[in-house]
């Protein structure tokens, strides 16, 4: 005699925004027993983890190694075991390989079983995405049973179109559980909702949209999880920037699934959001990959600033070495900027006075500089031996060496190579230079939460309003060779971000020569950005990642000069031969 079970009528899923490590699969599969445990106190039935939780997100060609790829299917089907226990059921993210085949895949277990494995269909290839070469597309996904709920999985890109939503909802899905690794760009928590909410209103059904936390290379990821109900309201809204789990309560009603009203978390906006993100990519980098602390070249200037109080705010203050370079241009401004920016955060502060060695360099190169005059190449020995001098001290002591250029500069290549760019990671590369005093104004004004650095101001005012100044020279500023700042990031934000004609950033204002100045700057200091350390990925359009062109680059556009497309031919082409025979 067979006992038919209802279905449940309230169903309690936990939402685990984590913060995985690629290629820690052991950590990460302690990481989803450690939450899941969390989960089971909670008193929920179901616990879910972001896309490719086992793996980390992204990992890139490391899915590509069978011993990796097994390791995660392994540590998959081992987790399903375990949840025999009686404890609650778990979907989470790995790579599965079957038939020889590489799947971004998702999986939901349950009582020792394993409920079902679902591929992800739409593979991302654009921008920071490169998946179409590594995994294996899924087919058009049905939903998964558990405990009487018809569960969707759509993984991430999966619900950026209408496809895999569309297929779920036919094939009788109630709800869709989205585990996702979206990288955070300023605009993208926007994009999102509004993304979301187009799947909600196309389908009927309610959705969970969660997201991973953490930093992973260059990309950031901001959590900010959210559910949403099938009359598109907002029930729950997570963190962001926060690793964090999250009870939601869900009851099955007349007309189908809704989820009660959870928490409603304000998210962070603006400069806000910027430093977090800064803040986290710099604090994973440095934490992941081992280092005890971090070293800095600390100039007085506002770039060297920002970034020291990013790193005590990631850091702590005793995970940070301040050190002051000064040779006979540093001005007496510049050394009591630095001590006072080093006091406010408590860090540790050195001088170095680095006369003896570019002297000696003087006088070493006199005679191959013999009848030149002194021009950029004694200038950048400066900064070269500054670069040395950090690289020495990171060797010695084994912190990492931070590099501290924003994008303005790194645009138009107004930095030196192996002096200035010397360091392992850059948290504000992705910066253009008034968002670098923008976000200086918000650190004096606020502290973000989680932050270790102390409150209130922790640089000078001067350092944000006087003229920005390499000092390699007597009386230098930048502007002796750049535009102001607002000129210039304008023009490099139509360039880089919006691929906008020369013609139409001259129409918005910006003198023609100083456009074609500038892009010809931007031309010709890739080869720079080829070697620059990586950074945060802040905008949506970063060097390296998202904009990717050839050093070796000939073309070049022109002011007021249109390419015409071709004039129609006055001849009848020779069309071929359908029996594939020789045309000659």
């Amino acid at each position: 005699m067979s006992i038919s079970i209802a279905p449940q009528r309230v169903l309690k899923i936990a939402l685990a925004q984590a913060n995985p490590i690629v290629g820690d699969v052991v950590g990460n599969a302690d990481k989803i027993r450690s939450y899941r445990a969390k989960a089971k106190e909670l008193g929920a039935d179901l616990v879910c983890f972001p896309e490719l939780f086992i793996a980390g997100y992204p990992p890139e060609d490391l899915a590509l190694k069978p011993a990796f790829a097994t390791a995660c299917h392994v540590a998959a089907e081992t987790l399903a075991l375990e949840t025999a226990d009686g404890g609650p059921g778990l979907l989470f993210g790995t790579i599965w390989v079957e038939d020889g085949k590489i799947y971004n895949a998702a999986v939901i277990a349950d009582s020792g079983n394993l409920l079902g494995v679902r591929f992800k269909s739409d593979l991302p290839n654009y921008g920071v995405f490169d998946e179409k070469r590594i995994f294996t597309a899924g087919p058009l996904p049905g939903p998964i049973l558990f405990r009487g709920c018809r569960i969707g999985v759509p993984i991430c890109e999966d619900i950026w179109k209408e496809d895999v939503v569309e297929c779920l909802a036919e094939c009788g899905a109630e709800l869709l559980i989205s585990p996702n690794g979206s990288p955070f760009d300023a605009n993208k928590p926007d994009l999102r909702m509004n993304v979301a909410v187009a799947r909600v209103t196309e389908s009927g059904l309610p959705l969970v949209y969660l997201n991973q936390i953490g930093g992973q290379d260059e990309l950031v990821f901001d959590g900010a999880s959210f559910v949403l109900n099938a009359d598109c309201s907002l029930a729950v809204q997570m963190p962001a920037w926060k690793e964090t789990i999250t009870l939601t309560t869900w009851t099955r009603g007349p007309t189908g699934w809704t989820c009660d009203a959870g928490i409603k978390a304000v998210l962070p906006e603006g400069d806000a959001a910027t430093y977090h993100a800064c803040m986290l990519g710099l604090r994973d980098y440095v934490s992941k990959n081992g280092f005890p602390g971090v070293v800095l070249g600390l100039s007085g200037g506002v770039d060297s600033a920002l970034v020291a109080a990013l790193a005590v705010d990631a850091l702590g203050a005793d995970r940070l070495h301040c050190i002051m370079l000064p040779y006979k241009f540093t001005s007496s401004d510049s050394l009591d900027d630095a001590a006072a920016i080093a006091k406010a955060l408590g860090c540790r502060y050195d001088t170095i006075d680095i006369a003896p060695a570019v002297d000696g360099l003087y006088a070493m190169t006199t005679k191959v500089f013999a009848s030149r005059p002194k021009d950029l190449a004694e200038e950048n020995i400066q900064s070269r031996v500054r670069g040395t001098t950090l690289m020495a001290v990171s060797n010695k002591l084994g912190s990492m060496l931070v590099t501290t250029g924003n994008k303005s500069e790194m645009s138009v290549g107004y930095a030196t190579i192996y002096g200035d760019m010397n360091g392992g990671f850059n948290p504000i590369k992705d910066l253009y230079k008034m968002e670098v005093f923008r976000l200086c104004r918000w650190r004096n004004e606020n502290i973000p939460e989680g932050a270790k650095g102390p409150r209130g101001a922790v640089m000078p005012d001067r350092v944000i309003t006087k003229p920005p100044t390499a000092e390699l020279r007597e009386n230098q500023k930048d502007q002796d060779s750049l535009p102001p700042y607002e000129a210039l990031d304008d023009m490099l934000h139509c360039m880089v971000e919006k691929e906008m004609s020369l013609d139409a950033i001259v129409a918005r204002g910006h003198a023609p020569e100083l456009v074609q100045k500038i892009a010809r700057l931007l031309n010709i200091a890739e080869y720079k950005r080829r070697q620059a350390a990586p950074g945060v990925k802040i905008s949506a359009r970063n060097f390296g990642r998202d904009r990717r062109y050839p050093i070796t680059n000939k073309f070049r556009e022109d002011i007021g000069k249109k390419i015409e497309p071709p004039k129609p031919a006055t001849s009848k082409m020779v069309a071929p031969r359908s029996d594939g025979g020789d045309h000659s």
